[in-house]
């Protein structure tokens, strides 16, 4: 079975001279294989698969896969002619939680939009009207959920993924958005469980990216559905609010049908009962795994073989270590800050003096609100502490929290402005290869989605010339296997470089695999923070889990971190022994 994709923003035939048709076999002999009209065509059942116009195609726009047999007469949908297509779909299942985990582009949100109603499926063709769809999925699970959902009987309630969109299309205070959704009367509660409180006066553009995305989850909880769908629940949200709010999820999936994509594997352990894994070329092909127990599935996609189906997705699987805090740092001192307070919007943060080495990985973690961004916004010069004592001598290379496309240019121009060696065989291998930003060079900034625009941005961020570098959320909207690329990535240019790094994020393997030394945040969230100085791993690591109460212990088989139950043996045994983290 041979698909053909072609990516039709790629896709100019006057720039590049139509070179595959002038190369394609079956063209020269007349067989009609690629048709150019204003966009190329490629016929799936002549093309012989022989690679050329792929090869040929300078716009990189022409993809053509070999997939297996048995996918055939699966097929759910398809985006128009050689566009994007997927197979299967996952099963809403009421009184659980059903979680979606792959890589971005494999077709999570294709599906979602089926089955809350937003996208009919084509099964594949231009058209399917819905008895050709119930014959398809005739003695399936989802027969009767999608008899309901062309009758008009399912109310989809569904948290977006993008979340910074949200104060650009509704202006106000955070309570007024809160009443205008509350369709089932659970505003105070929500309110309270979500810890919403220190926001409700607030606007909306003040909040910062964990008070909004808990705004959003708020939102979703309250309106009444009957399909409930939360798409990346834990960007922004410290250890202990992604906790909260999977056990907001959880008890929500008593009363209602709940789908999550999560990419947080701790968190989606903890809160999902089944997990269908996505798995195929991003941008081109999808399918969708039948329903797994939890630690199954998980287990599975970071192996990289599926069992059940017999299908390797992967060709290396995706390892964790058990890491051993990092017992000695550098010595070599980049720059010392003095102690110094900042108000800004009724809340002060008190930072203590410290210092950061010149090599080293500082890690930063703490409770949302309760002055990170703050503190990296100081560093990197875009606000003065009130008595204007923060004075760096050191050049300094800055990426935010939230990332805009704020020009109207390609990712190869961008990233060429910041570095001219873009193409030299370092970058490659150290940058552009490991987060696969060669694919993306062609392609405008303002077309990227966020997962996209996050890995531009940490390469744009680590190739300007700098003494110190800033990462503010690197991992939000990544994947789980970028998020492990991304890590060894920061810690090799750190190493190899003898650069200076501070990373904050709330993603504690991650922030484990990068970190020399650990920076916590406390505090009242939203009122005053302290920012204390920098400690070893190991007491850092324990001084901030200690605070939240939260233990992990190992996966046997995977060694991947897992969050221990709530006075459970292992919780207590840990605790007792002051190892929140580093436990063997």
């Amino acid at each position: 079975m041979r698909i053909a994709v072609v990516d039709k923003e790629r896709c100019q035939p006057k720039k590049c001279g139509q070179e595959c048709l002038k190369y394609c076999p079956k063209v020269r002999s007349g067989d009609e294989t690629v048709v150019i009209a204003e966009k190329a065509i490629i016929s799936e059942k002549l093309c012989v698969g022989c690679g050329i116009c792929v090869k040929k195609c300078p716009m990189k726009a022409i993809q053509i896969v070999g997939l297996p047999e048995r996918l055939e007469g699966r097929e759910v949908h398809r985006y128009g002619v050689n566009g994007f297509i997927l197979y299967n779909l996952p099963v809403p299942r009421s009184g659980a939680v059903v979680g979606i985990l792959g890589s971005n582009g494999t077709g999570k949100s294709t599906a979602v939009k089926i089955l809350s109603g937003q996208l009919k499926p084509n099964l594949g063709k231009e058209k399917a009207d819905w008895e050709e769809i119930f014959e398809r999925f005739s003695g399936t699970e989802l027969m009767d959920y999608l008899k309901k959902l062309k009758d008009g009987k399912i109310r989809a309630s569904i948290k977006p993924q993008y979340i910074e969109a949200i104060p650009r299309v509704f202006s106000g205070k955070t309570r007024d958005l809160l009443e205008k959704f509350d369709e089932r009367g659970v505003v105070d509660e929500a309110v309270d469980k979500l810890n919403l409180k220190s926001a409700l006066s607030r606007e909306l553009k003040d909040l910062s990216g964990g008070e909004l995305q808990r705004v959003a989850i708020a939102v979703c909880y309250m309106r009444d559905a009957d399909f409930y769908f939360f798409d990346e629940v834990t960007p922004y949200l410290d250890i202990y609010q992604r906790i909260t709010v999977a056990n907001v999820i959880k008890e929500l999936s008593k009363e209602k049908t709940v789908m999550i994509v999560e990419h947080d594997l701790a968190i989606l352990d903890m809160l999902a009962d089944f997990v269908h894994i996505t798995y195929g070329i991003p941008g081109v092909y999808g399918v969708v795994t039948s329903a797994k127990s939890a630690r199954v599935g998980i287990n599975q996609y970071l192996s990289g073989y599926l069992a059940e189906e017999n299908i390797r997705i992967r060709e290396k699987r995706i390892e964790f270590e058990i890491f051993q805090p990092r017992e000695s740092v550098s010595e070599k001192i980049l720059l010392e800050y003095p102690s110094f307070r900042k108000t800004l919007n009724g809340f002060t943060l008190f930072a203590e003096e410290g210092d950061i080495r010149v090599g080293e990985v500082l890690g930063v973690v703490g409770a949302n609100a309760t002055g990170k961004s703050t503190f990296v916004k100081l560093l990197a010069g875009i606000l003065e502490d009130d008595e204007k004592k923060l004075k760096l001598s050191v050049k300094i290379s800055y990426k935010p929290q939230y990332i805009k496309a704020d020009v109207e240019e390609s990712v190869e121009v961008f990233l060429r402005k910041i570095n001219p060696m873009i193409y030299s065989s370092y970058v490659k291998t150290e940058f552009l290869k490991p987060l696969k930003l060669e694919e993306l060079m062609d392609r405008n900034l303002n077309d990227l989605s966020g997962g996209e625009l996050q890995r531009v941005a940490i390469v744009a961020c680590l190739l300007r010339e700098a003494d110190l570098y800033l990462l503010d959320e690197p991992t939000a909207h990544l994947d789980v296997e970028q998020r492990s690329e991304a890590a060894r990535l920061i810690r090799r240019f750190a190493l190899n470089n003898s650069k200076s790094v501070l990373v904050v994020d709330h993603d504690i393997y991650f922030i484990d695999m990068v970190s020399d030394r650990l920076m916590l945040f406390e505090g009242i969230p939203g009122e005053k923070g302290f920012a204390r100085r920098a400690k070893g791993m190991r007491e850092g690591m324990n001084s901030f889990l200690s605070r939240l109460g939260i233990t992990f212990r190992r996966d046997e088989e995977t060694k991947r971190p897992r969050v221990n139950k709530l006075d459970s043996r292992l919780d207590r045994e840990q605790k007792s022994v002051g190892e929140y983290y580093y436990y063997l």
